[in-house]
């Protein structure tokens, strides 16, 4: 069995995982829009001082983001009362970040921003020693789909020509990436496995930079969230040949789902949080349903439907 068959079969489990812990997590601790922010944790109001926001990408990408956003709504809607402080800890595909939060054991004001299936090709990396168990989850709260991109000026003007252009010429095509254990990743992958073809793939420190590389013609196309290369798609710098959602997203209504053009392939990344383990678990708890407030907030909302979150 491959790397990549263990690690979708993972992150289909942690998937719903995550949706049964937070599921039970909050109907323990339910929000009705109206608690304080602060709760007792050992004997101290929680957060008792500033909340360190782990991203494993460089800014700008998808990870970078999401979590940025919800910074954001963390302070402007007064949810908590300490800063939040993003800090992008890029490198290793992920396991620089990874390694500092296993480091933070017992912390809960360091949170992690994950993407699922990067956090999860970690555990099979043993000498790392990077487990789940290493990790408090908090909520699952997005789907952030993934599309084969290109250049605007680009040959390929549709899925099939982007095919039929590797067949001719295996491994003559490059795709650009985030990191080798990534969505993106394994979007190249399933692409060749459904089709046949074979591609070479450069990854870089963050989404933005795996979109930036197709627009310099560096790379043939990237594989990354829709979501990171978007305000190109809109200035006609970038064209999107398909979606990997399960149904075509409004924002790109001319590009097809994998599904429509026949490929077994419905993927994205998953985007969540997560605290060090061994946190205090009234501190996970607050956090848990402070992230809840966050999710049902006009602002997430937004953001959701204008990065066309699944």
């Amino acid at each position: 069995m491959s790397i990549i068959t263990v690690s979708r079969r993972l992150l289909q489990g942690l998937f719903a995982a995550a949706a049964l812990i937070v599921t039970s997590a909050f109907a323990q601790t339910p929000s009705t829009g109206s608690e304080p922010a602060l709760s007792p944790s050992k004997g101290q109001a929680y957060p008792s001082r500033p909340i360190e926001l782990v991203v494993h990408t460089s800014p700008g990408g998808g990870t970078d983001i999401f979590a940025r956003v919800v910074a954001d709504i963390l302070t402007r809607d007064k949810l908590v009362n300490q800063p939040v402080n993003v800090v992008n800890r890029a490198g290793g595909g992920g396991a620089i970040a990874y390694t500092y939060i296993k480091s933070k054991r017992g912390d809960p004001h360091t949170i992690m921003a994950v993407a699922s299936l990067s956090l999860l090709t970690q555990t099979m990396r043993p000498e790392l020693g990077l487990g789940l168990d290493n990790y408090t989850p908090l909520a699952f709260i997005a789907q952030d789909p993934q599309a084969v991109i290109v250049a605007s000026d680009s040959p390929y003007r549709t899925f099939k020509d982007l095919i039929d252009a590797a067949r001719r010429e295996p491994n003559s095509l490059v795709a650009s990436i985030t990191s080798p254990g990534g969505s993106g990743r394994l979007l190249v992958w399933l692409i060749e496995r459904e089709t046949g073809t074979r591609y070479k793939v450069v990854s870089f420190k963050s989404g933005g930079d795996a979109i930036i590389q197709v627009m310099g013609g560096h790379t043939q196309f990237t594989t990354e969230n829709i979501s990171e290369g978007y305000a190109a798609v809109e200035a006609k710098k970038l064209r999107v040949l398909a979606v990997s959602s399960a149904q075509r997203l409004p924002v790109v209504p001319d590009a097809p789902t994998l599904r429509e053009l026949g490929y077994d392939i419905h993927i994205g990344t998953g985007r969540g949080f997560a605290m060090p383990a061994g946190v205090p678990k009234e501190a996970a708890a607050q956090m848990e349903a402070i992230l809840e407030r966050v999710y049902k907030s006009a602002a997430w909302k937004e953001h959701a439907e204008r990065n066309m979150y699944e």
